[in-house]
């Protein structure tokens, strides 16, 4: 089956978001422009990494260009965007790699999340012919974003993975509602 690839060069909107409550949460990418939504699933731990490295691309784009490229050093306070995932919420795929890369010419960041391989390889060469850009590949979102749309869309990353529950004051382990059981207590509920 021919690869689909969902591609938005400067959306209306690009965020990440959850659905469900701290500690049973599923965590999405979010593209929207024109009436068009596409949706991917993802771990949290995929969503801070990603948002890290966003930061880090542009601090770095930032620095290489002298102060130049057009590129905010903080997320632009009016375009901070704390609105729930747009609905339909229907999941196009669940992300397996992520690539990212400052397009110099273009001066903007390029976001792109391939889907997990539905089929498990051992074979070091099967892996890497996965991972080419080709008609047969997985399916990919790819977003073309400006400075400042992918500042405001790491910071609302970055909080919304410290969004979650609150770390045990003894342990750091997540807190569920009715407590844990703490290793640091001899597991005695806490």
């Amino acid at each position: 089956m021919p690869r689909q690839v969902y591609f938005y060069d400067q959306p209306e909107r690009f965020v990440a978001g959850t659905v469900g409550q701290p500690g049973a949460r599923a965590f999405f990418l979010q593209a929207s422009a024109r009436g068009r939504i596409t949706s991917v699933l993802l771990e949290k731990t995929q969503v801070a990494a990603l948002a890290e490295r966003v930061e880090e691309v542009l601090d770095e784009a930032l620095r290489r260009s002298g102060g130049d490229a057009p590129i905010p050093a903080v997320a632009p306070v009016e375009l901070i965007d704390t609105a729930p995932l747009d609905l339909p919420l229907e999941q196009e795929f669940r992300v397996g790699t992520m690539a990212l890369a400052w397009d110099t010419n273009a001066s903007c960041l390029v976001v792109e999340a391939q889907a997990v391989l539905e089929e498990e390889t051992q074979d070091a060469e099967e892996a890497e012919v996965a991972f080419e850009d080709d008609e047969n590949g997985p399916d990919m979102l790819r977003v073309r974003l400006s400075g400042a749309m992918a500042r405001v869309f790491a910071k609302r990353a970055l909080d919304l993975v410290a969004a979650g529950r609150k770390p045990c004051p003894f342990c750091n382990l997540p807190l569920d509602p009715e407590g844990h059981l703490c290793p640091r207590a001899n597991g005695y509920r806490r």
